[in-house]
C-alpha cells in the first residue's frame, strides 16, 4: 500500500469485522501504510487485513478512546488518517487529503471532514447525521483522543481545516445490529456513572420523546423516509435505556 503522493498513514481499530473492513482496506490504496490494531477477532479480519496488506497488531481491548489513542501511537507517516472498520473513503477525497497535507503550513495541525452515512440502504442527509463533520486527518503528535467511552473525540492543539469530500460511512448492519450497538452503549454509559435515583428514570421520558421531535421533524430526517424514522426511535430508545440503566439495581458490565 506505498504511495508516492504526501505520505498519509492510515490507522483502525477493528474486531470481527470482516464483512465490512474490506471496502476500507479498498479504498487506502494510497497510504503509506494501513495499520490495523485487533482485539481479538475470531472471524478472519486478520487475515483479510494482511492479505491487502495492512500491517495487523494485537492489543487487548482497553476501552474506545484507549484503543484508539493506542493504534495512532503506531504510525510512522507525518499525517495520520483515523479510520473506523465500517469507513470508507472516495478518490475524491484521498486527492484532496493529499493536497491539503502537502499545502499545510506548520501551524496547520488537522483536517476535519463530513461523514455520510448508509442506514438501511439508503445515504441519511437530514435528521442531524449529515454533514456530522469528523476530525480524522491530523499531523503526527499534535492530536490526542478524548471523549468518554462510547463517545471518543480526536483534538488537536493547532489550526483544524475543513475538507469538502466525506468518509463514507455504512453504519450498521441491519436493525438488530443497531439494538445491539444501543444495549453495549447504554450498559457502558451506565456503568461508568453513579447510581441514580428513580426521578432519573422519569426524567428520561421527555428527554427521549424531544430527541424524536428534534430527529424526525426539527432536523428534517423525514425528508428521508422510513429509515430516519427507525433512527429516531432508536435514538430514544438510547436515551431511555442509558436512564434506566444508571437506575438498574441489578450489577451491570457491559457486552464488548
Amino acid at each position: 500500500m506505498k504511495s508516492t503522493h504526501a505520505p498519509i498513514s492510515v490507522v483502525v481499530v477493528a474486531k470481527n469485522e470482516a464483512d465490512r473492513i474490506g471496502a476500507l482496506l479498498a479504498s487506502c490504496a494510497f497510504a503509506a501504510e494501513v495499520i490495523v490494531v485487533d482485539s481479538g477477532s475470531t472471524d478472519g479480519t486478520q487475515a483479510i487485513c494482511e492479505q491487502a496488506g495492512a500491517t495487523v497488531i494485537f492489543n487487548p481491548w482497553p476501552g474506545y478512546v484507549a484503543q484508539k489513542q493506542f493504534a495512532m501511537g503506531l504510525a510512522g507517516s507525518e499525517w495520520i488518517l483515523s479510520l473506523d472498520a465500517d469507513e470508507s473513503v472516495s478518490e475524491a477525497l484521498v486527492q484532496e487529503m493529499q493536497a491539503a497535507v502537502s499545502q499545510a503550513t506548520p501551524d496547520v495541525h488537522g483536517f476535519s471532514m463530513p461523514r455520510k452515512s448508509k442506514y438501511l440502504g439508503r445515504w441519511i442527509l437530514h435528521g442531524g447525521w449529515y454533514p456530522d463533520r469528523k476530525l480524522r486527518l491530523i499531523r503526527k503528535g499534535k492530536g490526542v483522543w478524548r471523549g468518554e467511552d462510547p463517545h471518543d473525540r480526536l483534538e488537536v492543539d493547532g489550526a483544524v481545516h475543513p475538507l469538502t469530500h466525506p468518509i463514507l460511512h455504512q453504519v450498521y448492519r441491519h436493525i438488530a445490529d443497531h439494538v445491539t450497538t444501543i444495549n453495549n452503549f447504554s450498559d457502558i454509559y451506565a456503568k461508568q456513572r453513579p447510581r441514580k435515583n428513580a426521578w432519573y428514570v422519569i426524567l428520561g421520558i421527555p428527554h427521549a420523546v424531544g430527541k424524536i421531535l428534534e430527529s424526525y421533524i426539527w432536523k428534517l430526517g423525514f425528508l428521508d423516509g422510513i429509515p430516519v424514522l427507525i433512527i429516531a426511535l432508536n435514538s430514544a430508545w438510547y436515551i431511555f435505556l442509558k436512564h434506566a440503566k444508571s437506575w438498574e439495581p441489578a450489577p451491570r458490565s457491559p457486552r464488548l
